[in-house]
C-alpha cells in the first residue's frame, strides 16, 4: 500500500489579511509619497531662492536711497537750496539742540 502524504491546508485569518493588505498598500504608496514630497521641497526651495532674490534687490534700492539722503542732506545742498530760494545761510541763526 501506498502512504498518502497529508496536505495540511493553512488558512489565513481576517486580521492577517488585514495587515498583509496593509503592507501592500503601504509599499505601493510609498514610492509615491517620496516623489511628492520631494517635489514640494524642491518647489518651496525655488521659492526661497526667489524670496532672498528679492531681498538682496529690495537692500540695494534702500542702501541707493540712503546715499542719496545724505547727499542731499549735506550742508552744501541745503546752502545751494536757500540760495535757490533767495534765502542765506546765517550760522548765528542755529541753535543746537543736545
Amino acid at each position: 500500500m501506498k502512504k498518502r502524504k497529508m496536505k495540511k491546508v493553512v488558512k489565513i485569518g481576517k486580521l492577517e489579511k488585514l495587515v498583509y493588505t496593509f503592507a501592500i498598500i503601504l509599499l505601493i504608496a510609498l514610492p509615491f509619497t517620496v516623489v511628492f514630497l520631494q517635489a514640494s521641497l524642491s518647489k518651496i526651495n525655488i521659492q526661497v531662492e526667489q524670496v532672498k532674490k528679492e531681498i538682496k534687490t529690495q537692500e540695494k534700492k534702500n542702501e541707493s536711497l540712503a546715499m542719496k539722503i545724505n547727499e542731499l542732506a549735506s550742508l552744501d545742498k541745503i546752502i545751494e537750496v536757500a540760495h535757490e530760494q533767495g534765502l542765506s545761510y546765517n550760522n548765528d541763526n542755529i541753535k543746537s539742540v543736545e
